[in-house]
């Protein structure tokens, strides 16, 4: 909870050297596995996140134990065995959406854009590229985005015993509204 205070007081605080910042404490994360075996699904509803209007800075932070499952003990593995959540208890993206300068923040509408950064999960770090949309409507701006991620990639090593159950390449589906601050 403190490390999220402090990422958030770090970031509005930057706001004032910088453009207009948006936020959000409650964005949404989903992964989705499938295989001929079985399909593992779970929600995140506690993503922090935020953009740099004008730098096109754009951070995320998701607390791994907040990923909700449908069975407990499909929880309780992920957590315990495969992103060892005590150990690295947060994914992170530090980016920036290339071309802000294009998207008027000022008036409605729906913008693609190419985001690049950092992406850290189970404290591997990995430069990643993917593309995305920003809606932006009544102030209020709605970043999504769907795109791959190979857990071998990140070293969470999944056990022979469930090697089947479990996708090489996991769906992740972001939906976060930020709204701005300091208004």
């Amino acid at each position: 909870m403190k490390q999220t205070v402090l990422l958030l007081a770090v970031l509005t605080a930057t706001s004032l050297a910088f453009g207009q910042k948006y936020i959000t404490k409650n964005g949404y994360i989903r992964f989705f596995s499938e295989t001929p075996v079985e399909s593992i699904e779970a929600h995140n509803r506690q993503v922090n996140s935020a953009l740099d209007s004008e730098t096109g800075d754009f951070v995320f932070k998701v607390l791994m134990k907040s990923f909700e499952f449908e069975k407990a003990l499909m929880q309780e593995h992920f957590n315990e065995n495969y992103v060892e959540s005590d150990k690295f208890p947060n994914a992170t993206f530090q980016g920036k959406i290339s071309d802000i300068g294009n998207i008027g923040f000022s008036a409605n509408g729906s913008h693609e854009v190419t985001v690049s950064g950092d992406l850290t999960i189970h404290g591997v770090m990995r430069n990643i590229t993917e593309k995305g949309t920003l809606i932006v409507e009544d102030g209020v701006v709605t970043a999504k985005s769907v795109f791959m991620v190979k857990p071998a990639d990140y070293d969470i090593r999944i056990p022979k015993t469930v090697i089947n159950n479990i996708a090489s390449e996991i769906e992740v589906t972001v939906d976060v509204k930020l709204e701005k601050t300091g208004k």
